[in-house]
């Protein structure tokens, strides 16, 4: 995220000490925190959408001195016109957890103390499992070429597919690899940096490498060393959207089930890494998972597998 970038809302007036505060917090997030740029863009939506609130109930731009008295109940009742407006529970938790940052930052800036926030439970979340797909459909999707796309775009989208379901990569880090640290040959591992700016090394399967290889040859625009790798089909850096776009085709084509994402190929190397005896460790550090419990939830689905498998097979199921 720019070091620049400031609380902008036309609807939404500011008090100058506000905005001076708004702005500082988020440079904060991103050059001192290291947050990513989706999670400083979805706090910085989070609390516009509680200062709009708040300037709801007011009727005037709000102060640092309206943030200082602000009671709990004001946080409720702007959780509660959210939930109203059908948001869900996780979004719901993420603008509690962007509000107490904003809070505690204030603090230890020391310019107000106000801990209000930290009186509300977070919502309960459900707690939804990967949904990957067999080994079968994933080897399917990513071979099958887009007939109607040229040759040089289905070379791309298959690179694409390969290092996602090769190499476990989030849809993000797979499209902005640059020319100079794409794989090659004797050159079978990256450096990949991932959520918070953690950075993980990811062996590259020779398939994928010789994808890769494949699709830079068809590519009819110049791959400059600082240039993206992956374009779009007027020669800019390629769109997640239009993998996500590619997948949807593809999946319609070959009859997979609606839960064929980009990122199900991702839960999918994961889960059949740990089908195969893939140590959970190991299995963390491939996907840059910060803490071994994100981790951990792959062993449920292999559980819940095996359990259908047993239900099936079993001759007194």
């Amino acid at each position: 995220m720019p070091a620049d970038r400031s609380l902008q809302h036309p609807g939404l007036p500011l008090d100058a000490d506000v905005k001076s505060a708004v702005d500082a917090w988020l440079r904060h997030l991103s050059d001192e925190r290291g947050h990513a740029e989706n999670t400083c863009e979805a706090y910085e939506r989070d609390l516009r959408q509680f200062l709009d609130h708040l300037c709801g109930k007011l009727g005037h731009a709000p102060c640092l001195g309206d943030l200082g008295r602000l009671e709990t109940r004001t946080f409720r009742a702007f959780l509660a016109a959210r939930r109203k407006a059908n948001v869900t529970s996780r979004s719901l938790a993420r603008a509690i957890a962007a509000l107490r940052s904003f809070f505690r930052w204030l603090e230890a800036s020391e310019i107000l103390t106000n801990r209000a926030i930290q009186q509300l439970a977070q919502p309960k979340l459900p707690r939804g499992l990967p949904k990957p797909i067999t080994a079968e459909k994933a080897a399917a999707l990513v071979e099958a070429p887009d007939a109607s796309a040229a040759d040089w775009i289905a070379a791309r989208d298959t690179a694409v597919l390969l290092l996602l379901y090769g190499a476990g990569m989030r849809i993000s880090e797979a499209t902005g690899i640059r020319v100079a640290d794409a794989p090659s040959l004797g050159r079978d591992v990256m450096r990949i940096t991932g959520k918070g700016g953690k950075e993980r090394l990811v062996p590259i399967l020779p398939v994928v490498i010789e994808a890769i290889a494949e699709y830079r040859r068809l590519c009819p625009f110049p791959l400059e060393p600082h240039d993206a790798l992956f374009r779009g089909a007027k020669g800019g850096p390629l769109s997640p959207r239009i993998i996500q776009l590619a997948v949807a085709r593809l999946r319609d084509a070959l009859g997979l089930p609606e839960t064929t994402t980009p990122h199900a190929l991702r839960h999918s190397f994961a889960t059949h890494l740990l089908a195969s005896g893939a140590d959970l460790r190991q299995i963390q550090e491939l996907l840059g998972h910060a803490s071994l419990s994100t981790t951990q939830i792959y062993t449920e689905v292999e559980r819940d597998r095996i359990l259908a498998v047993y239900d099936a097979a079993h001759p007194r199921a």
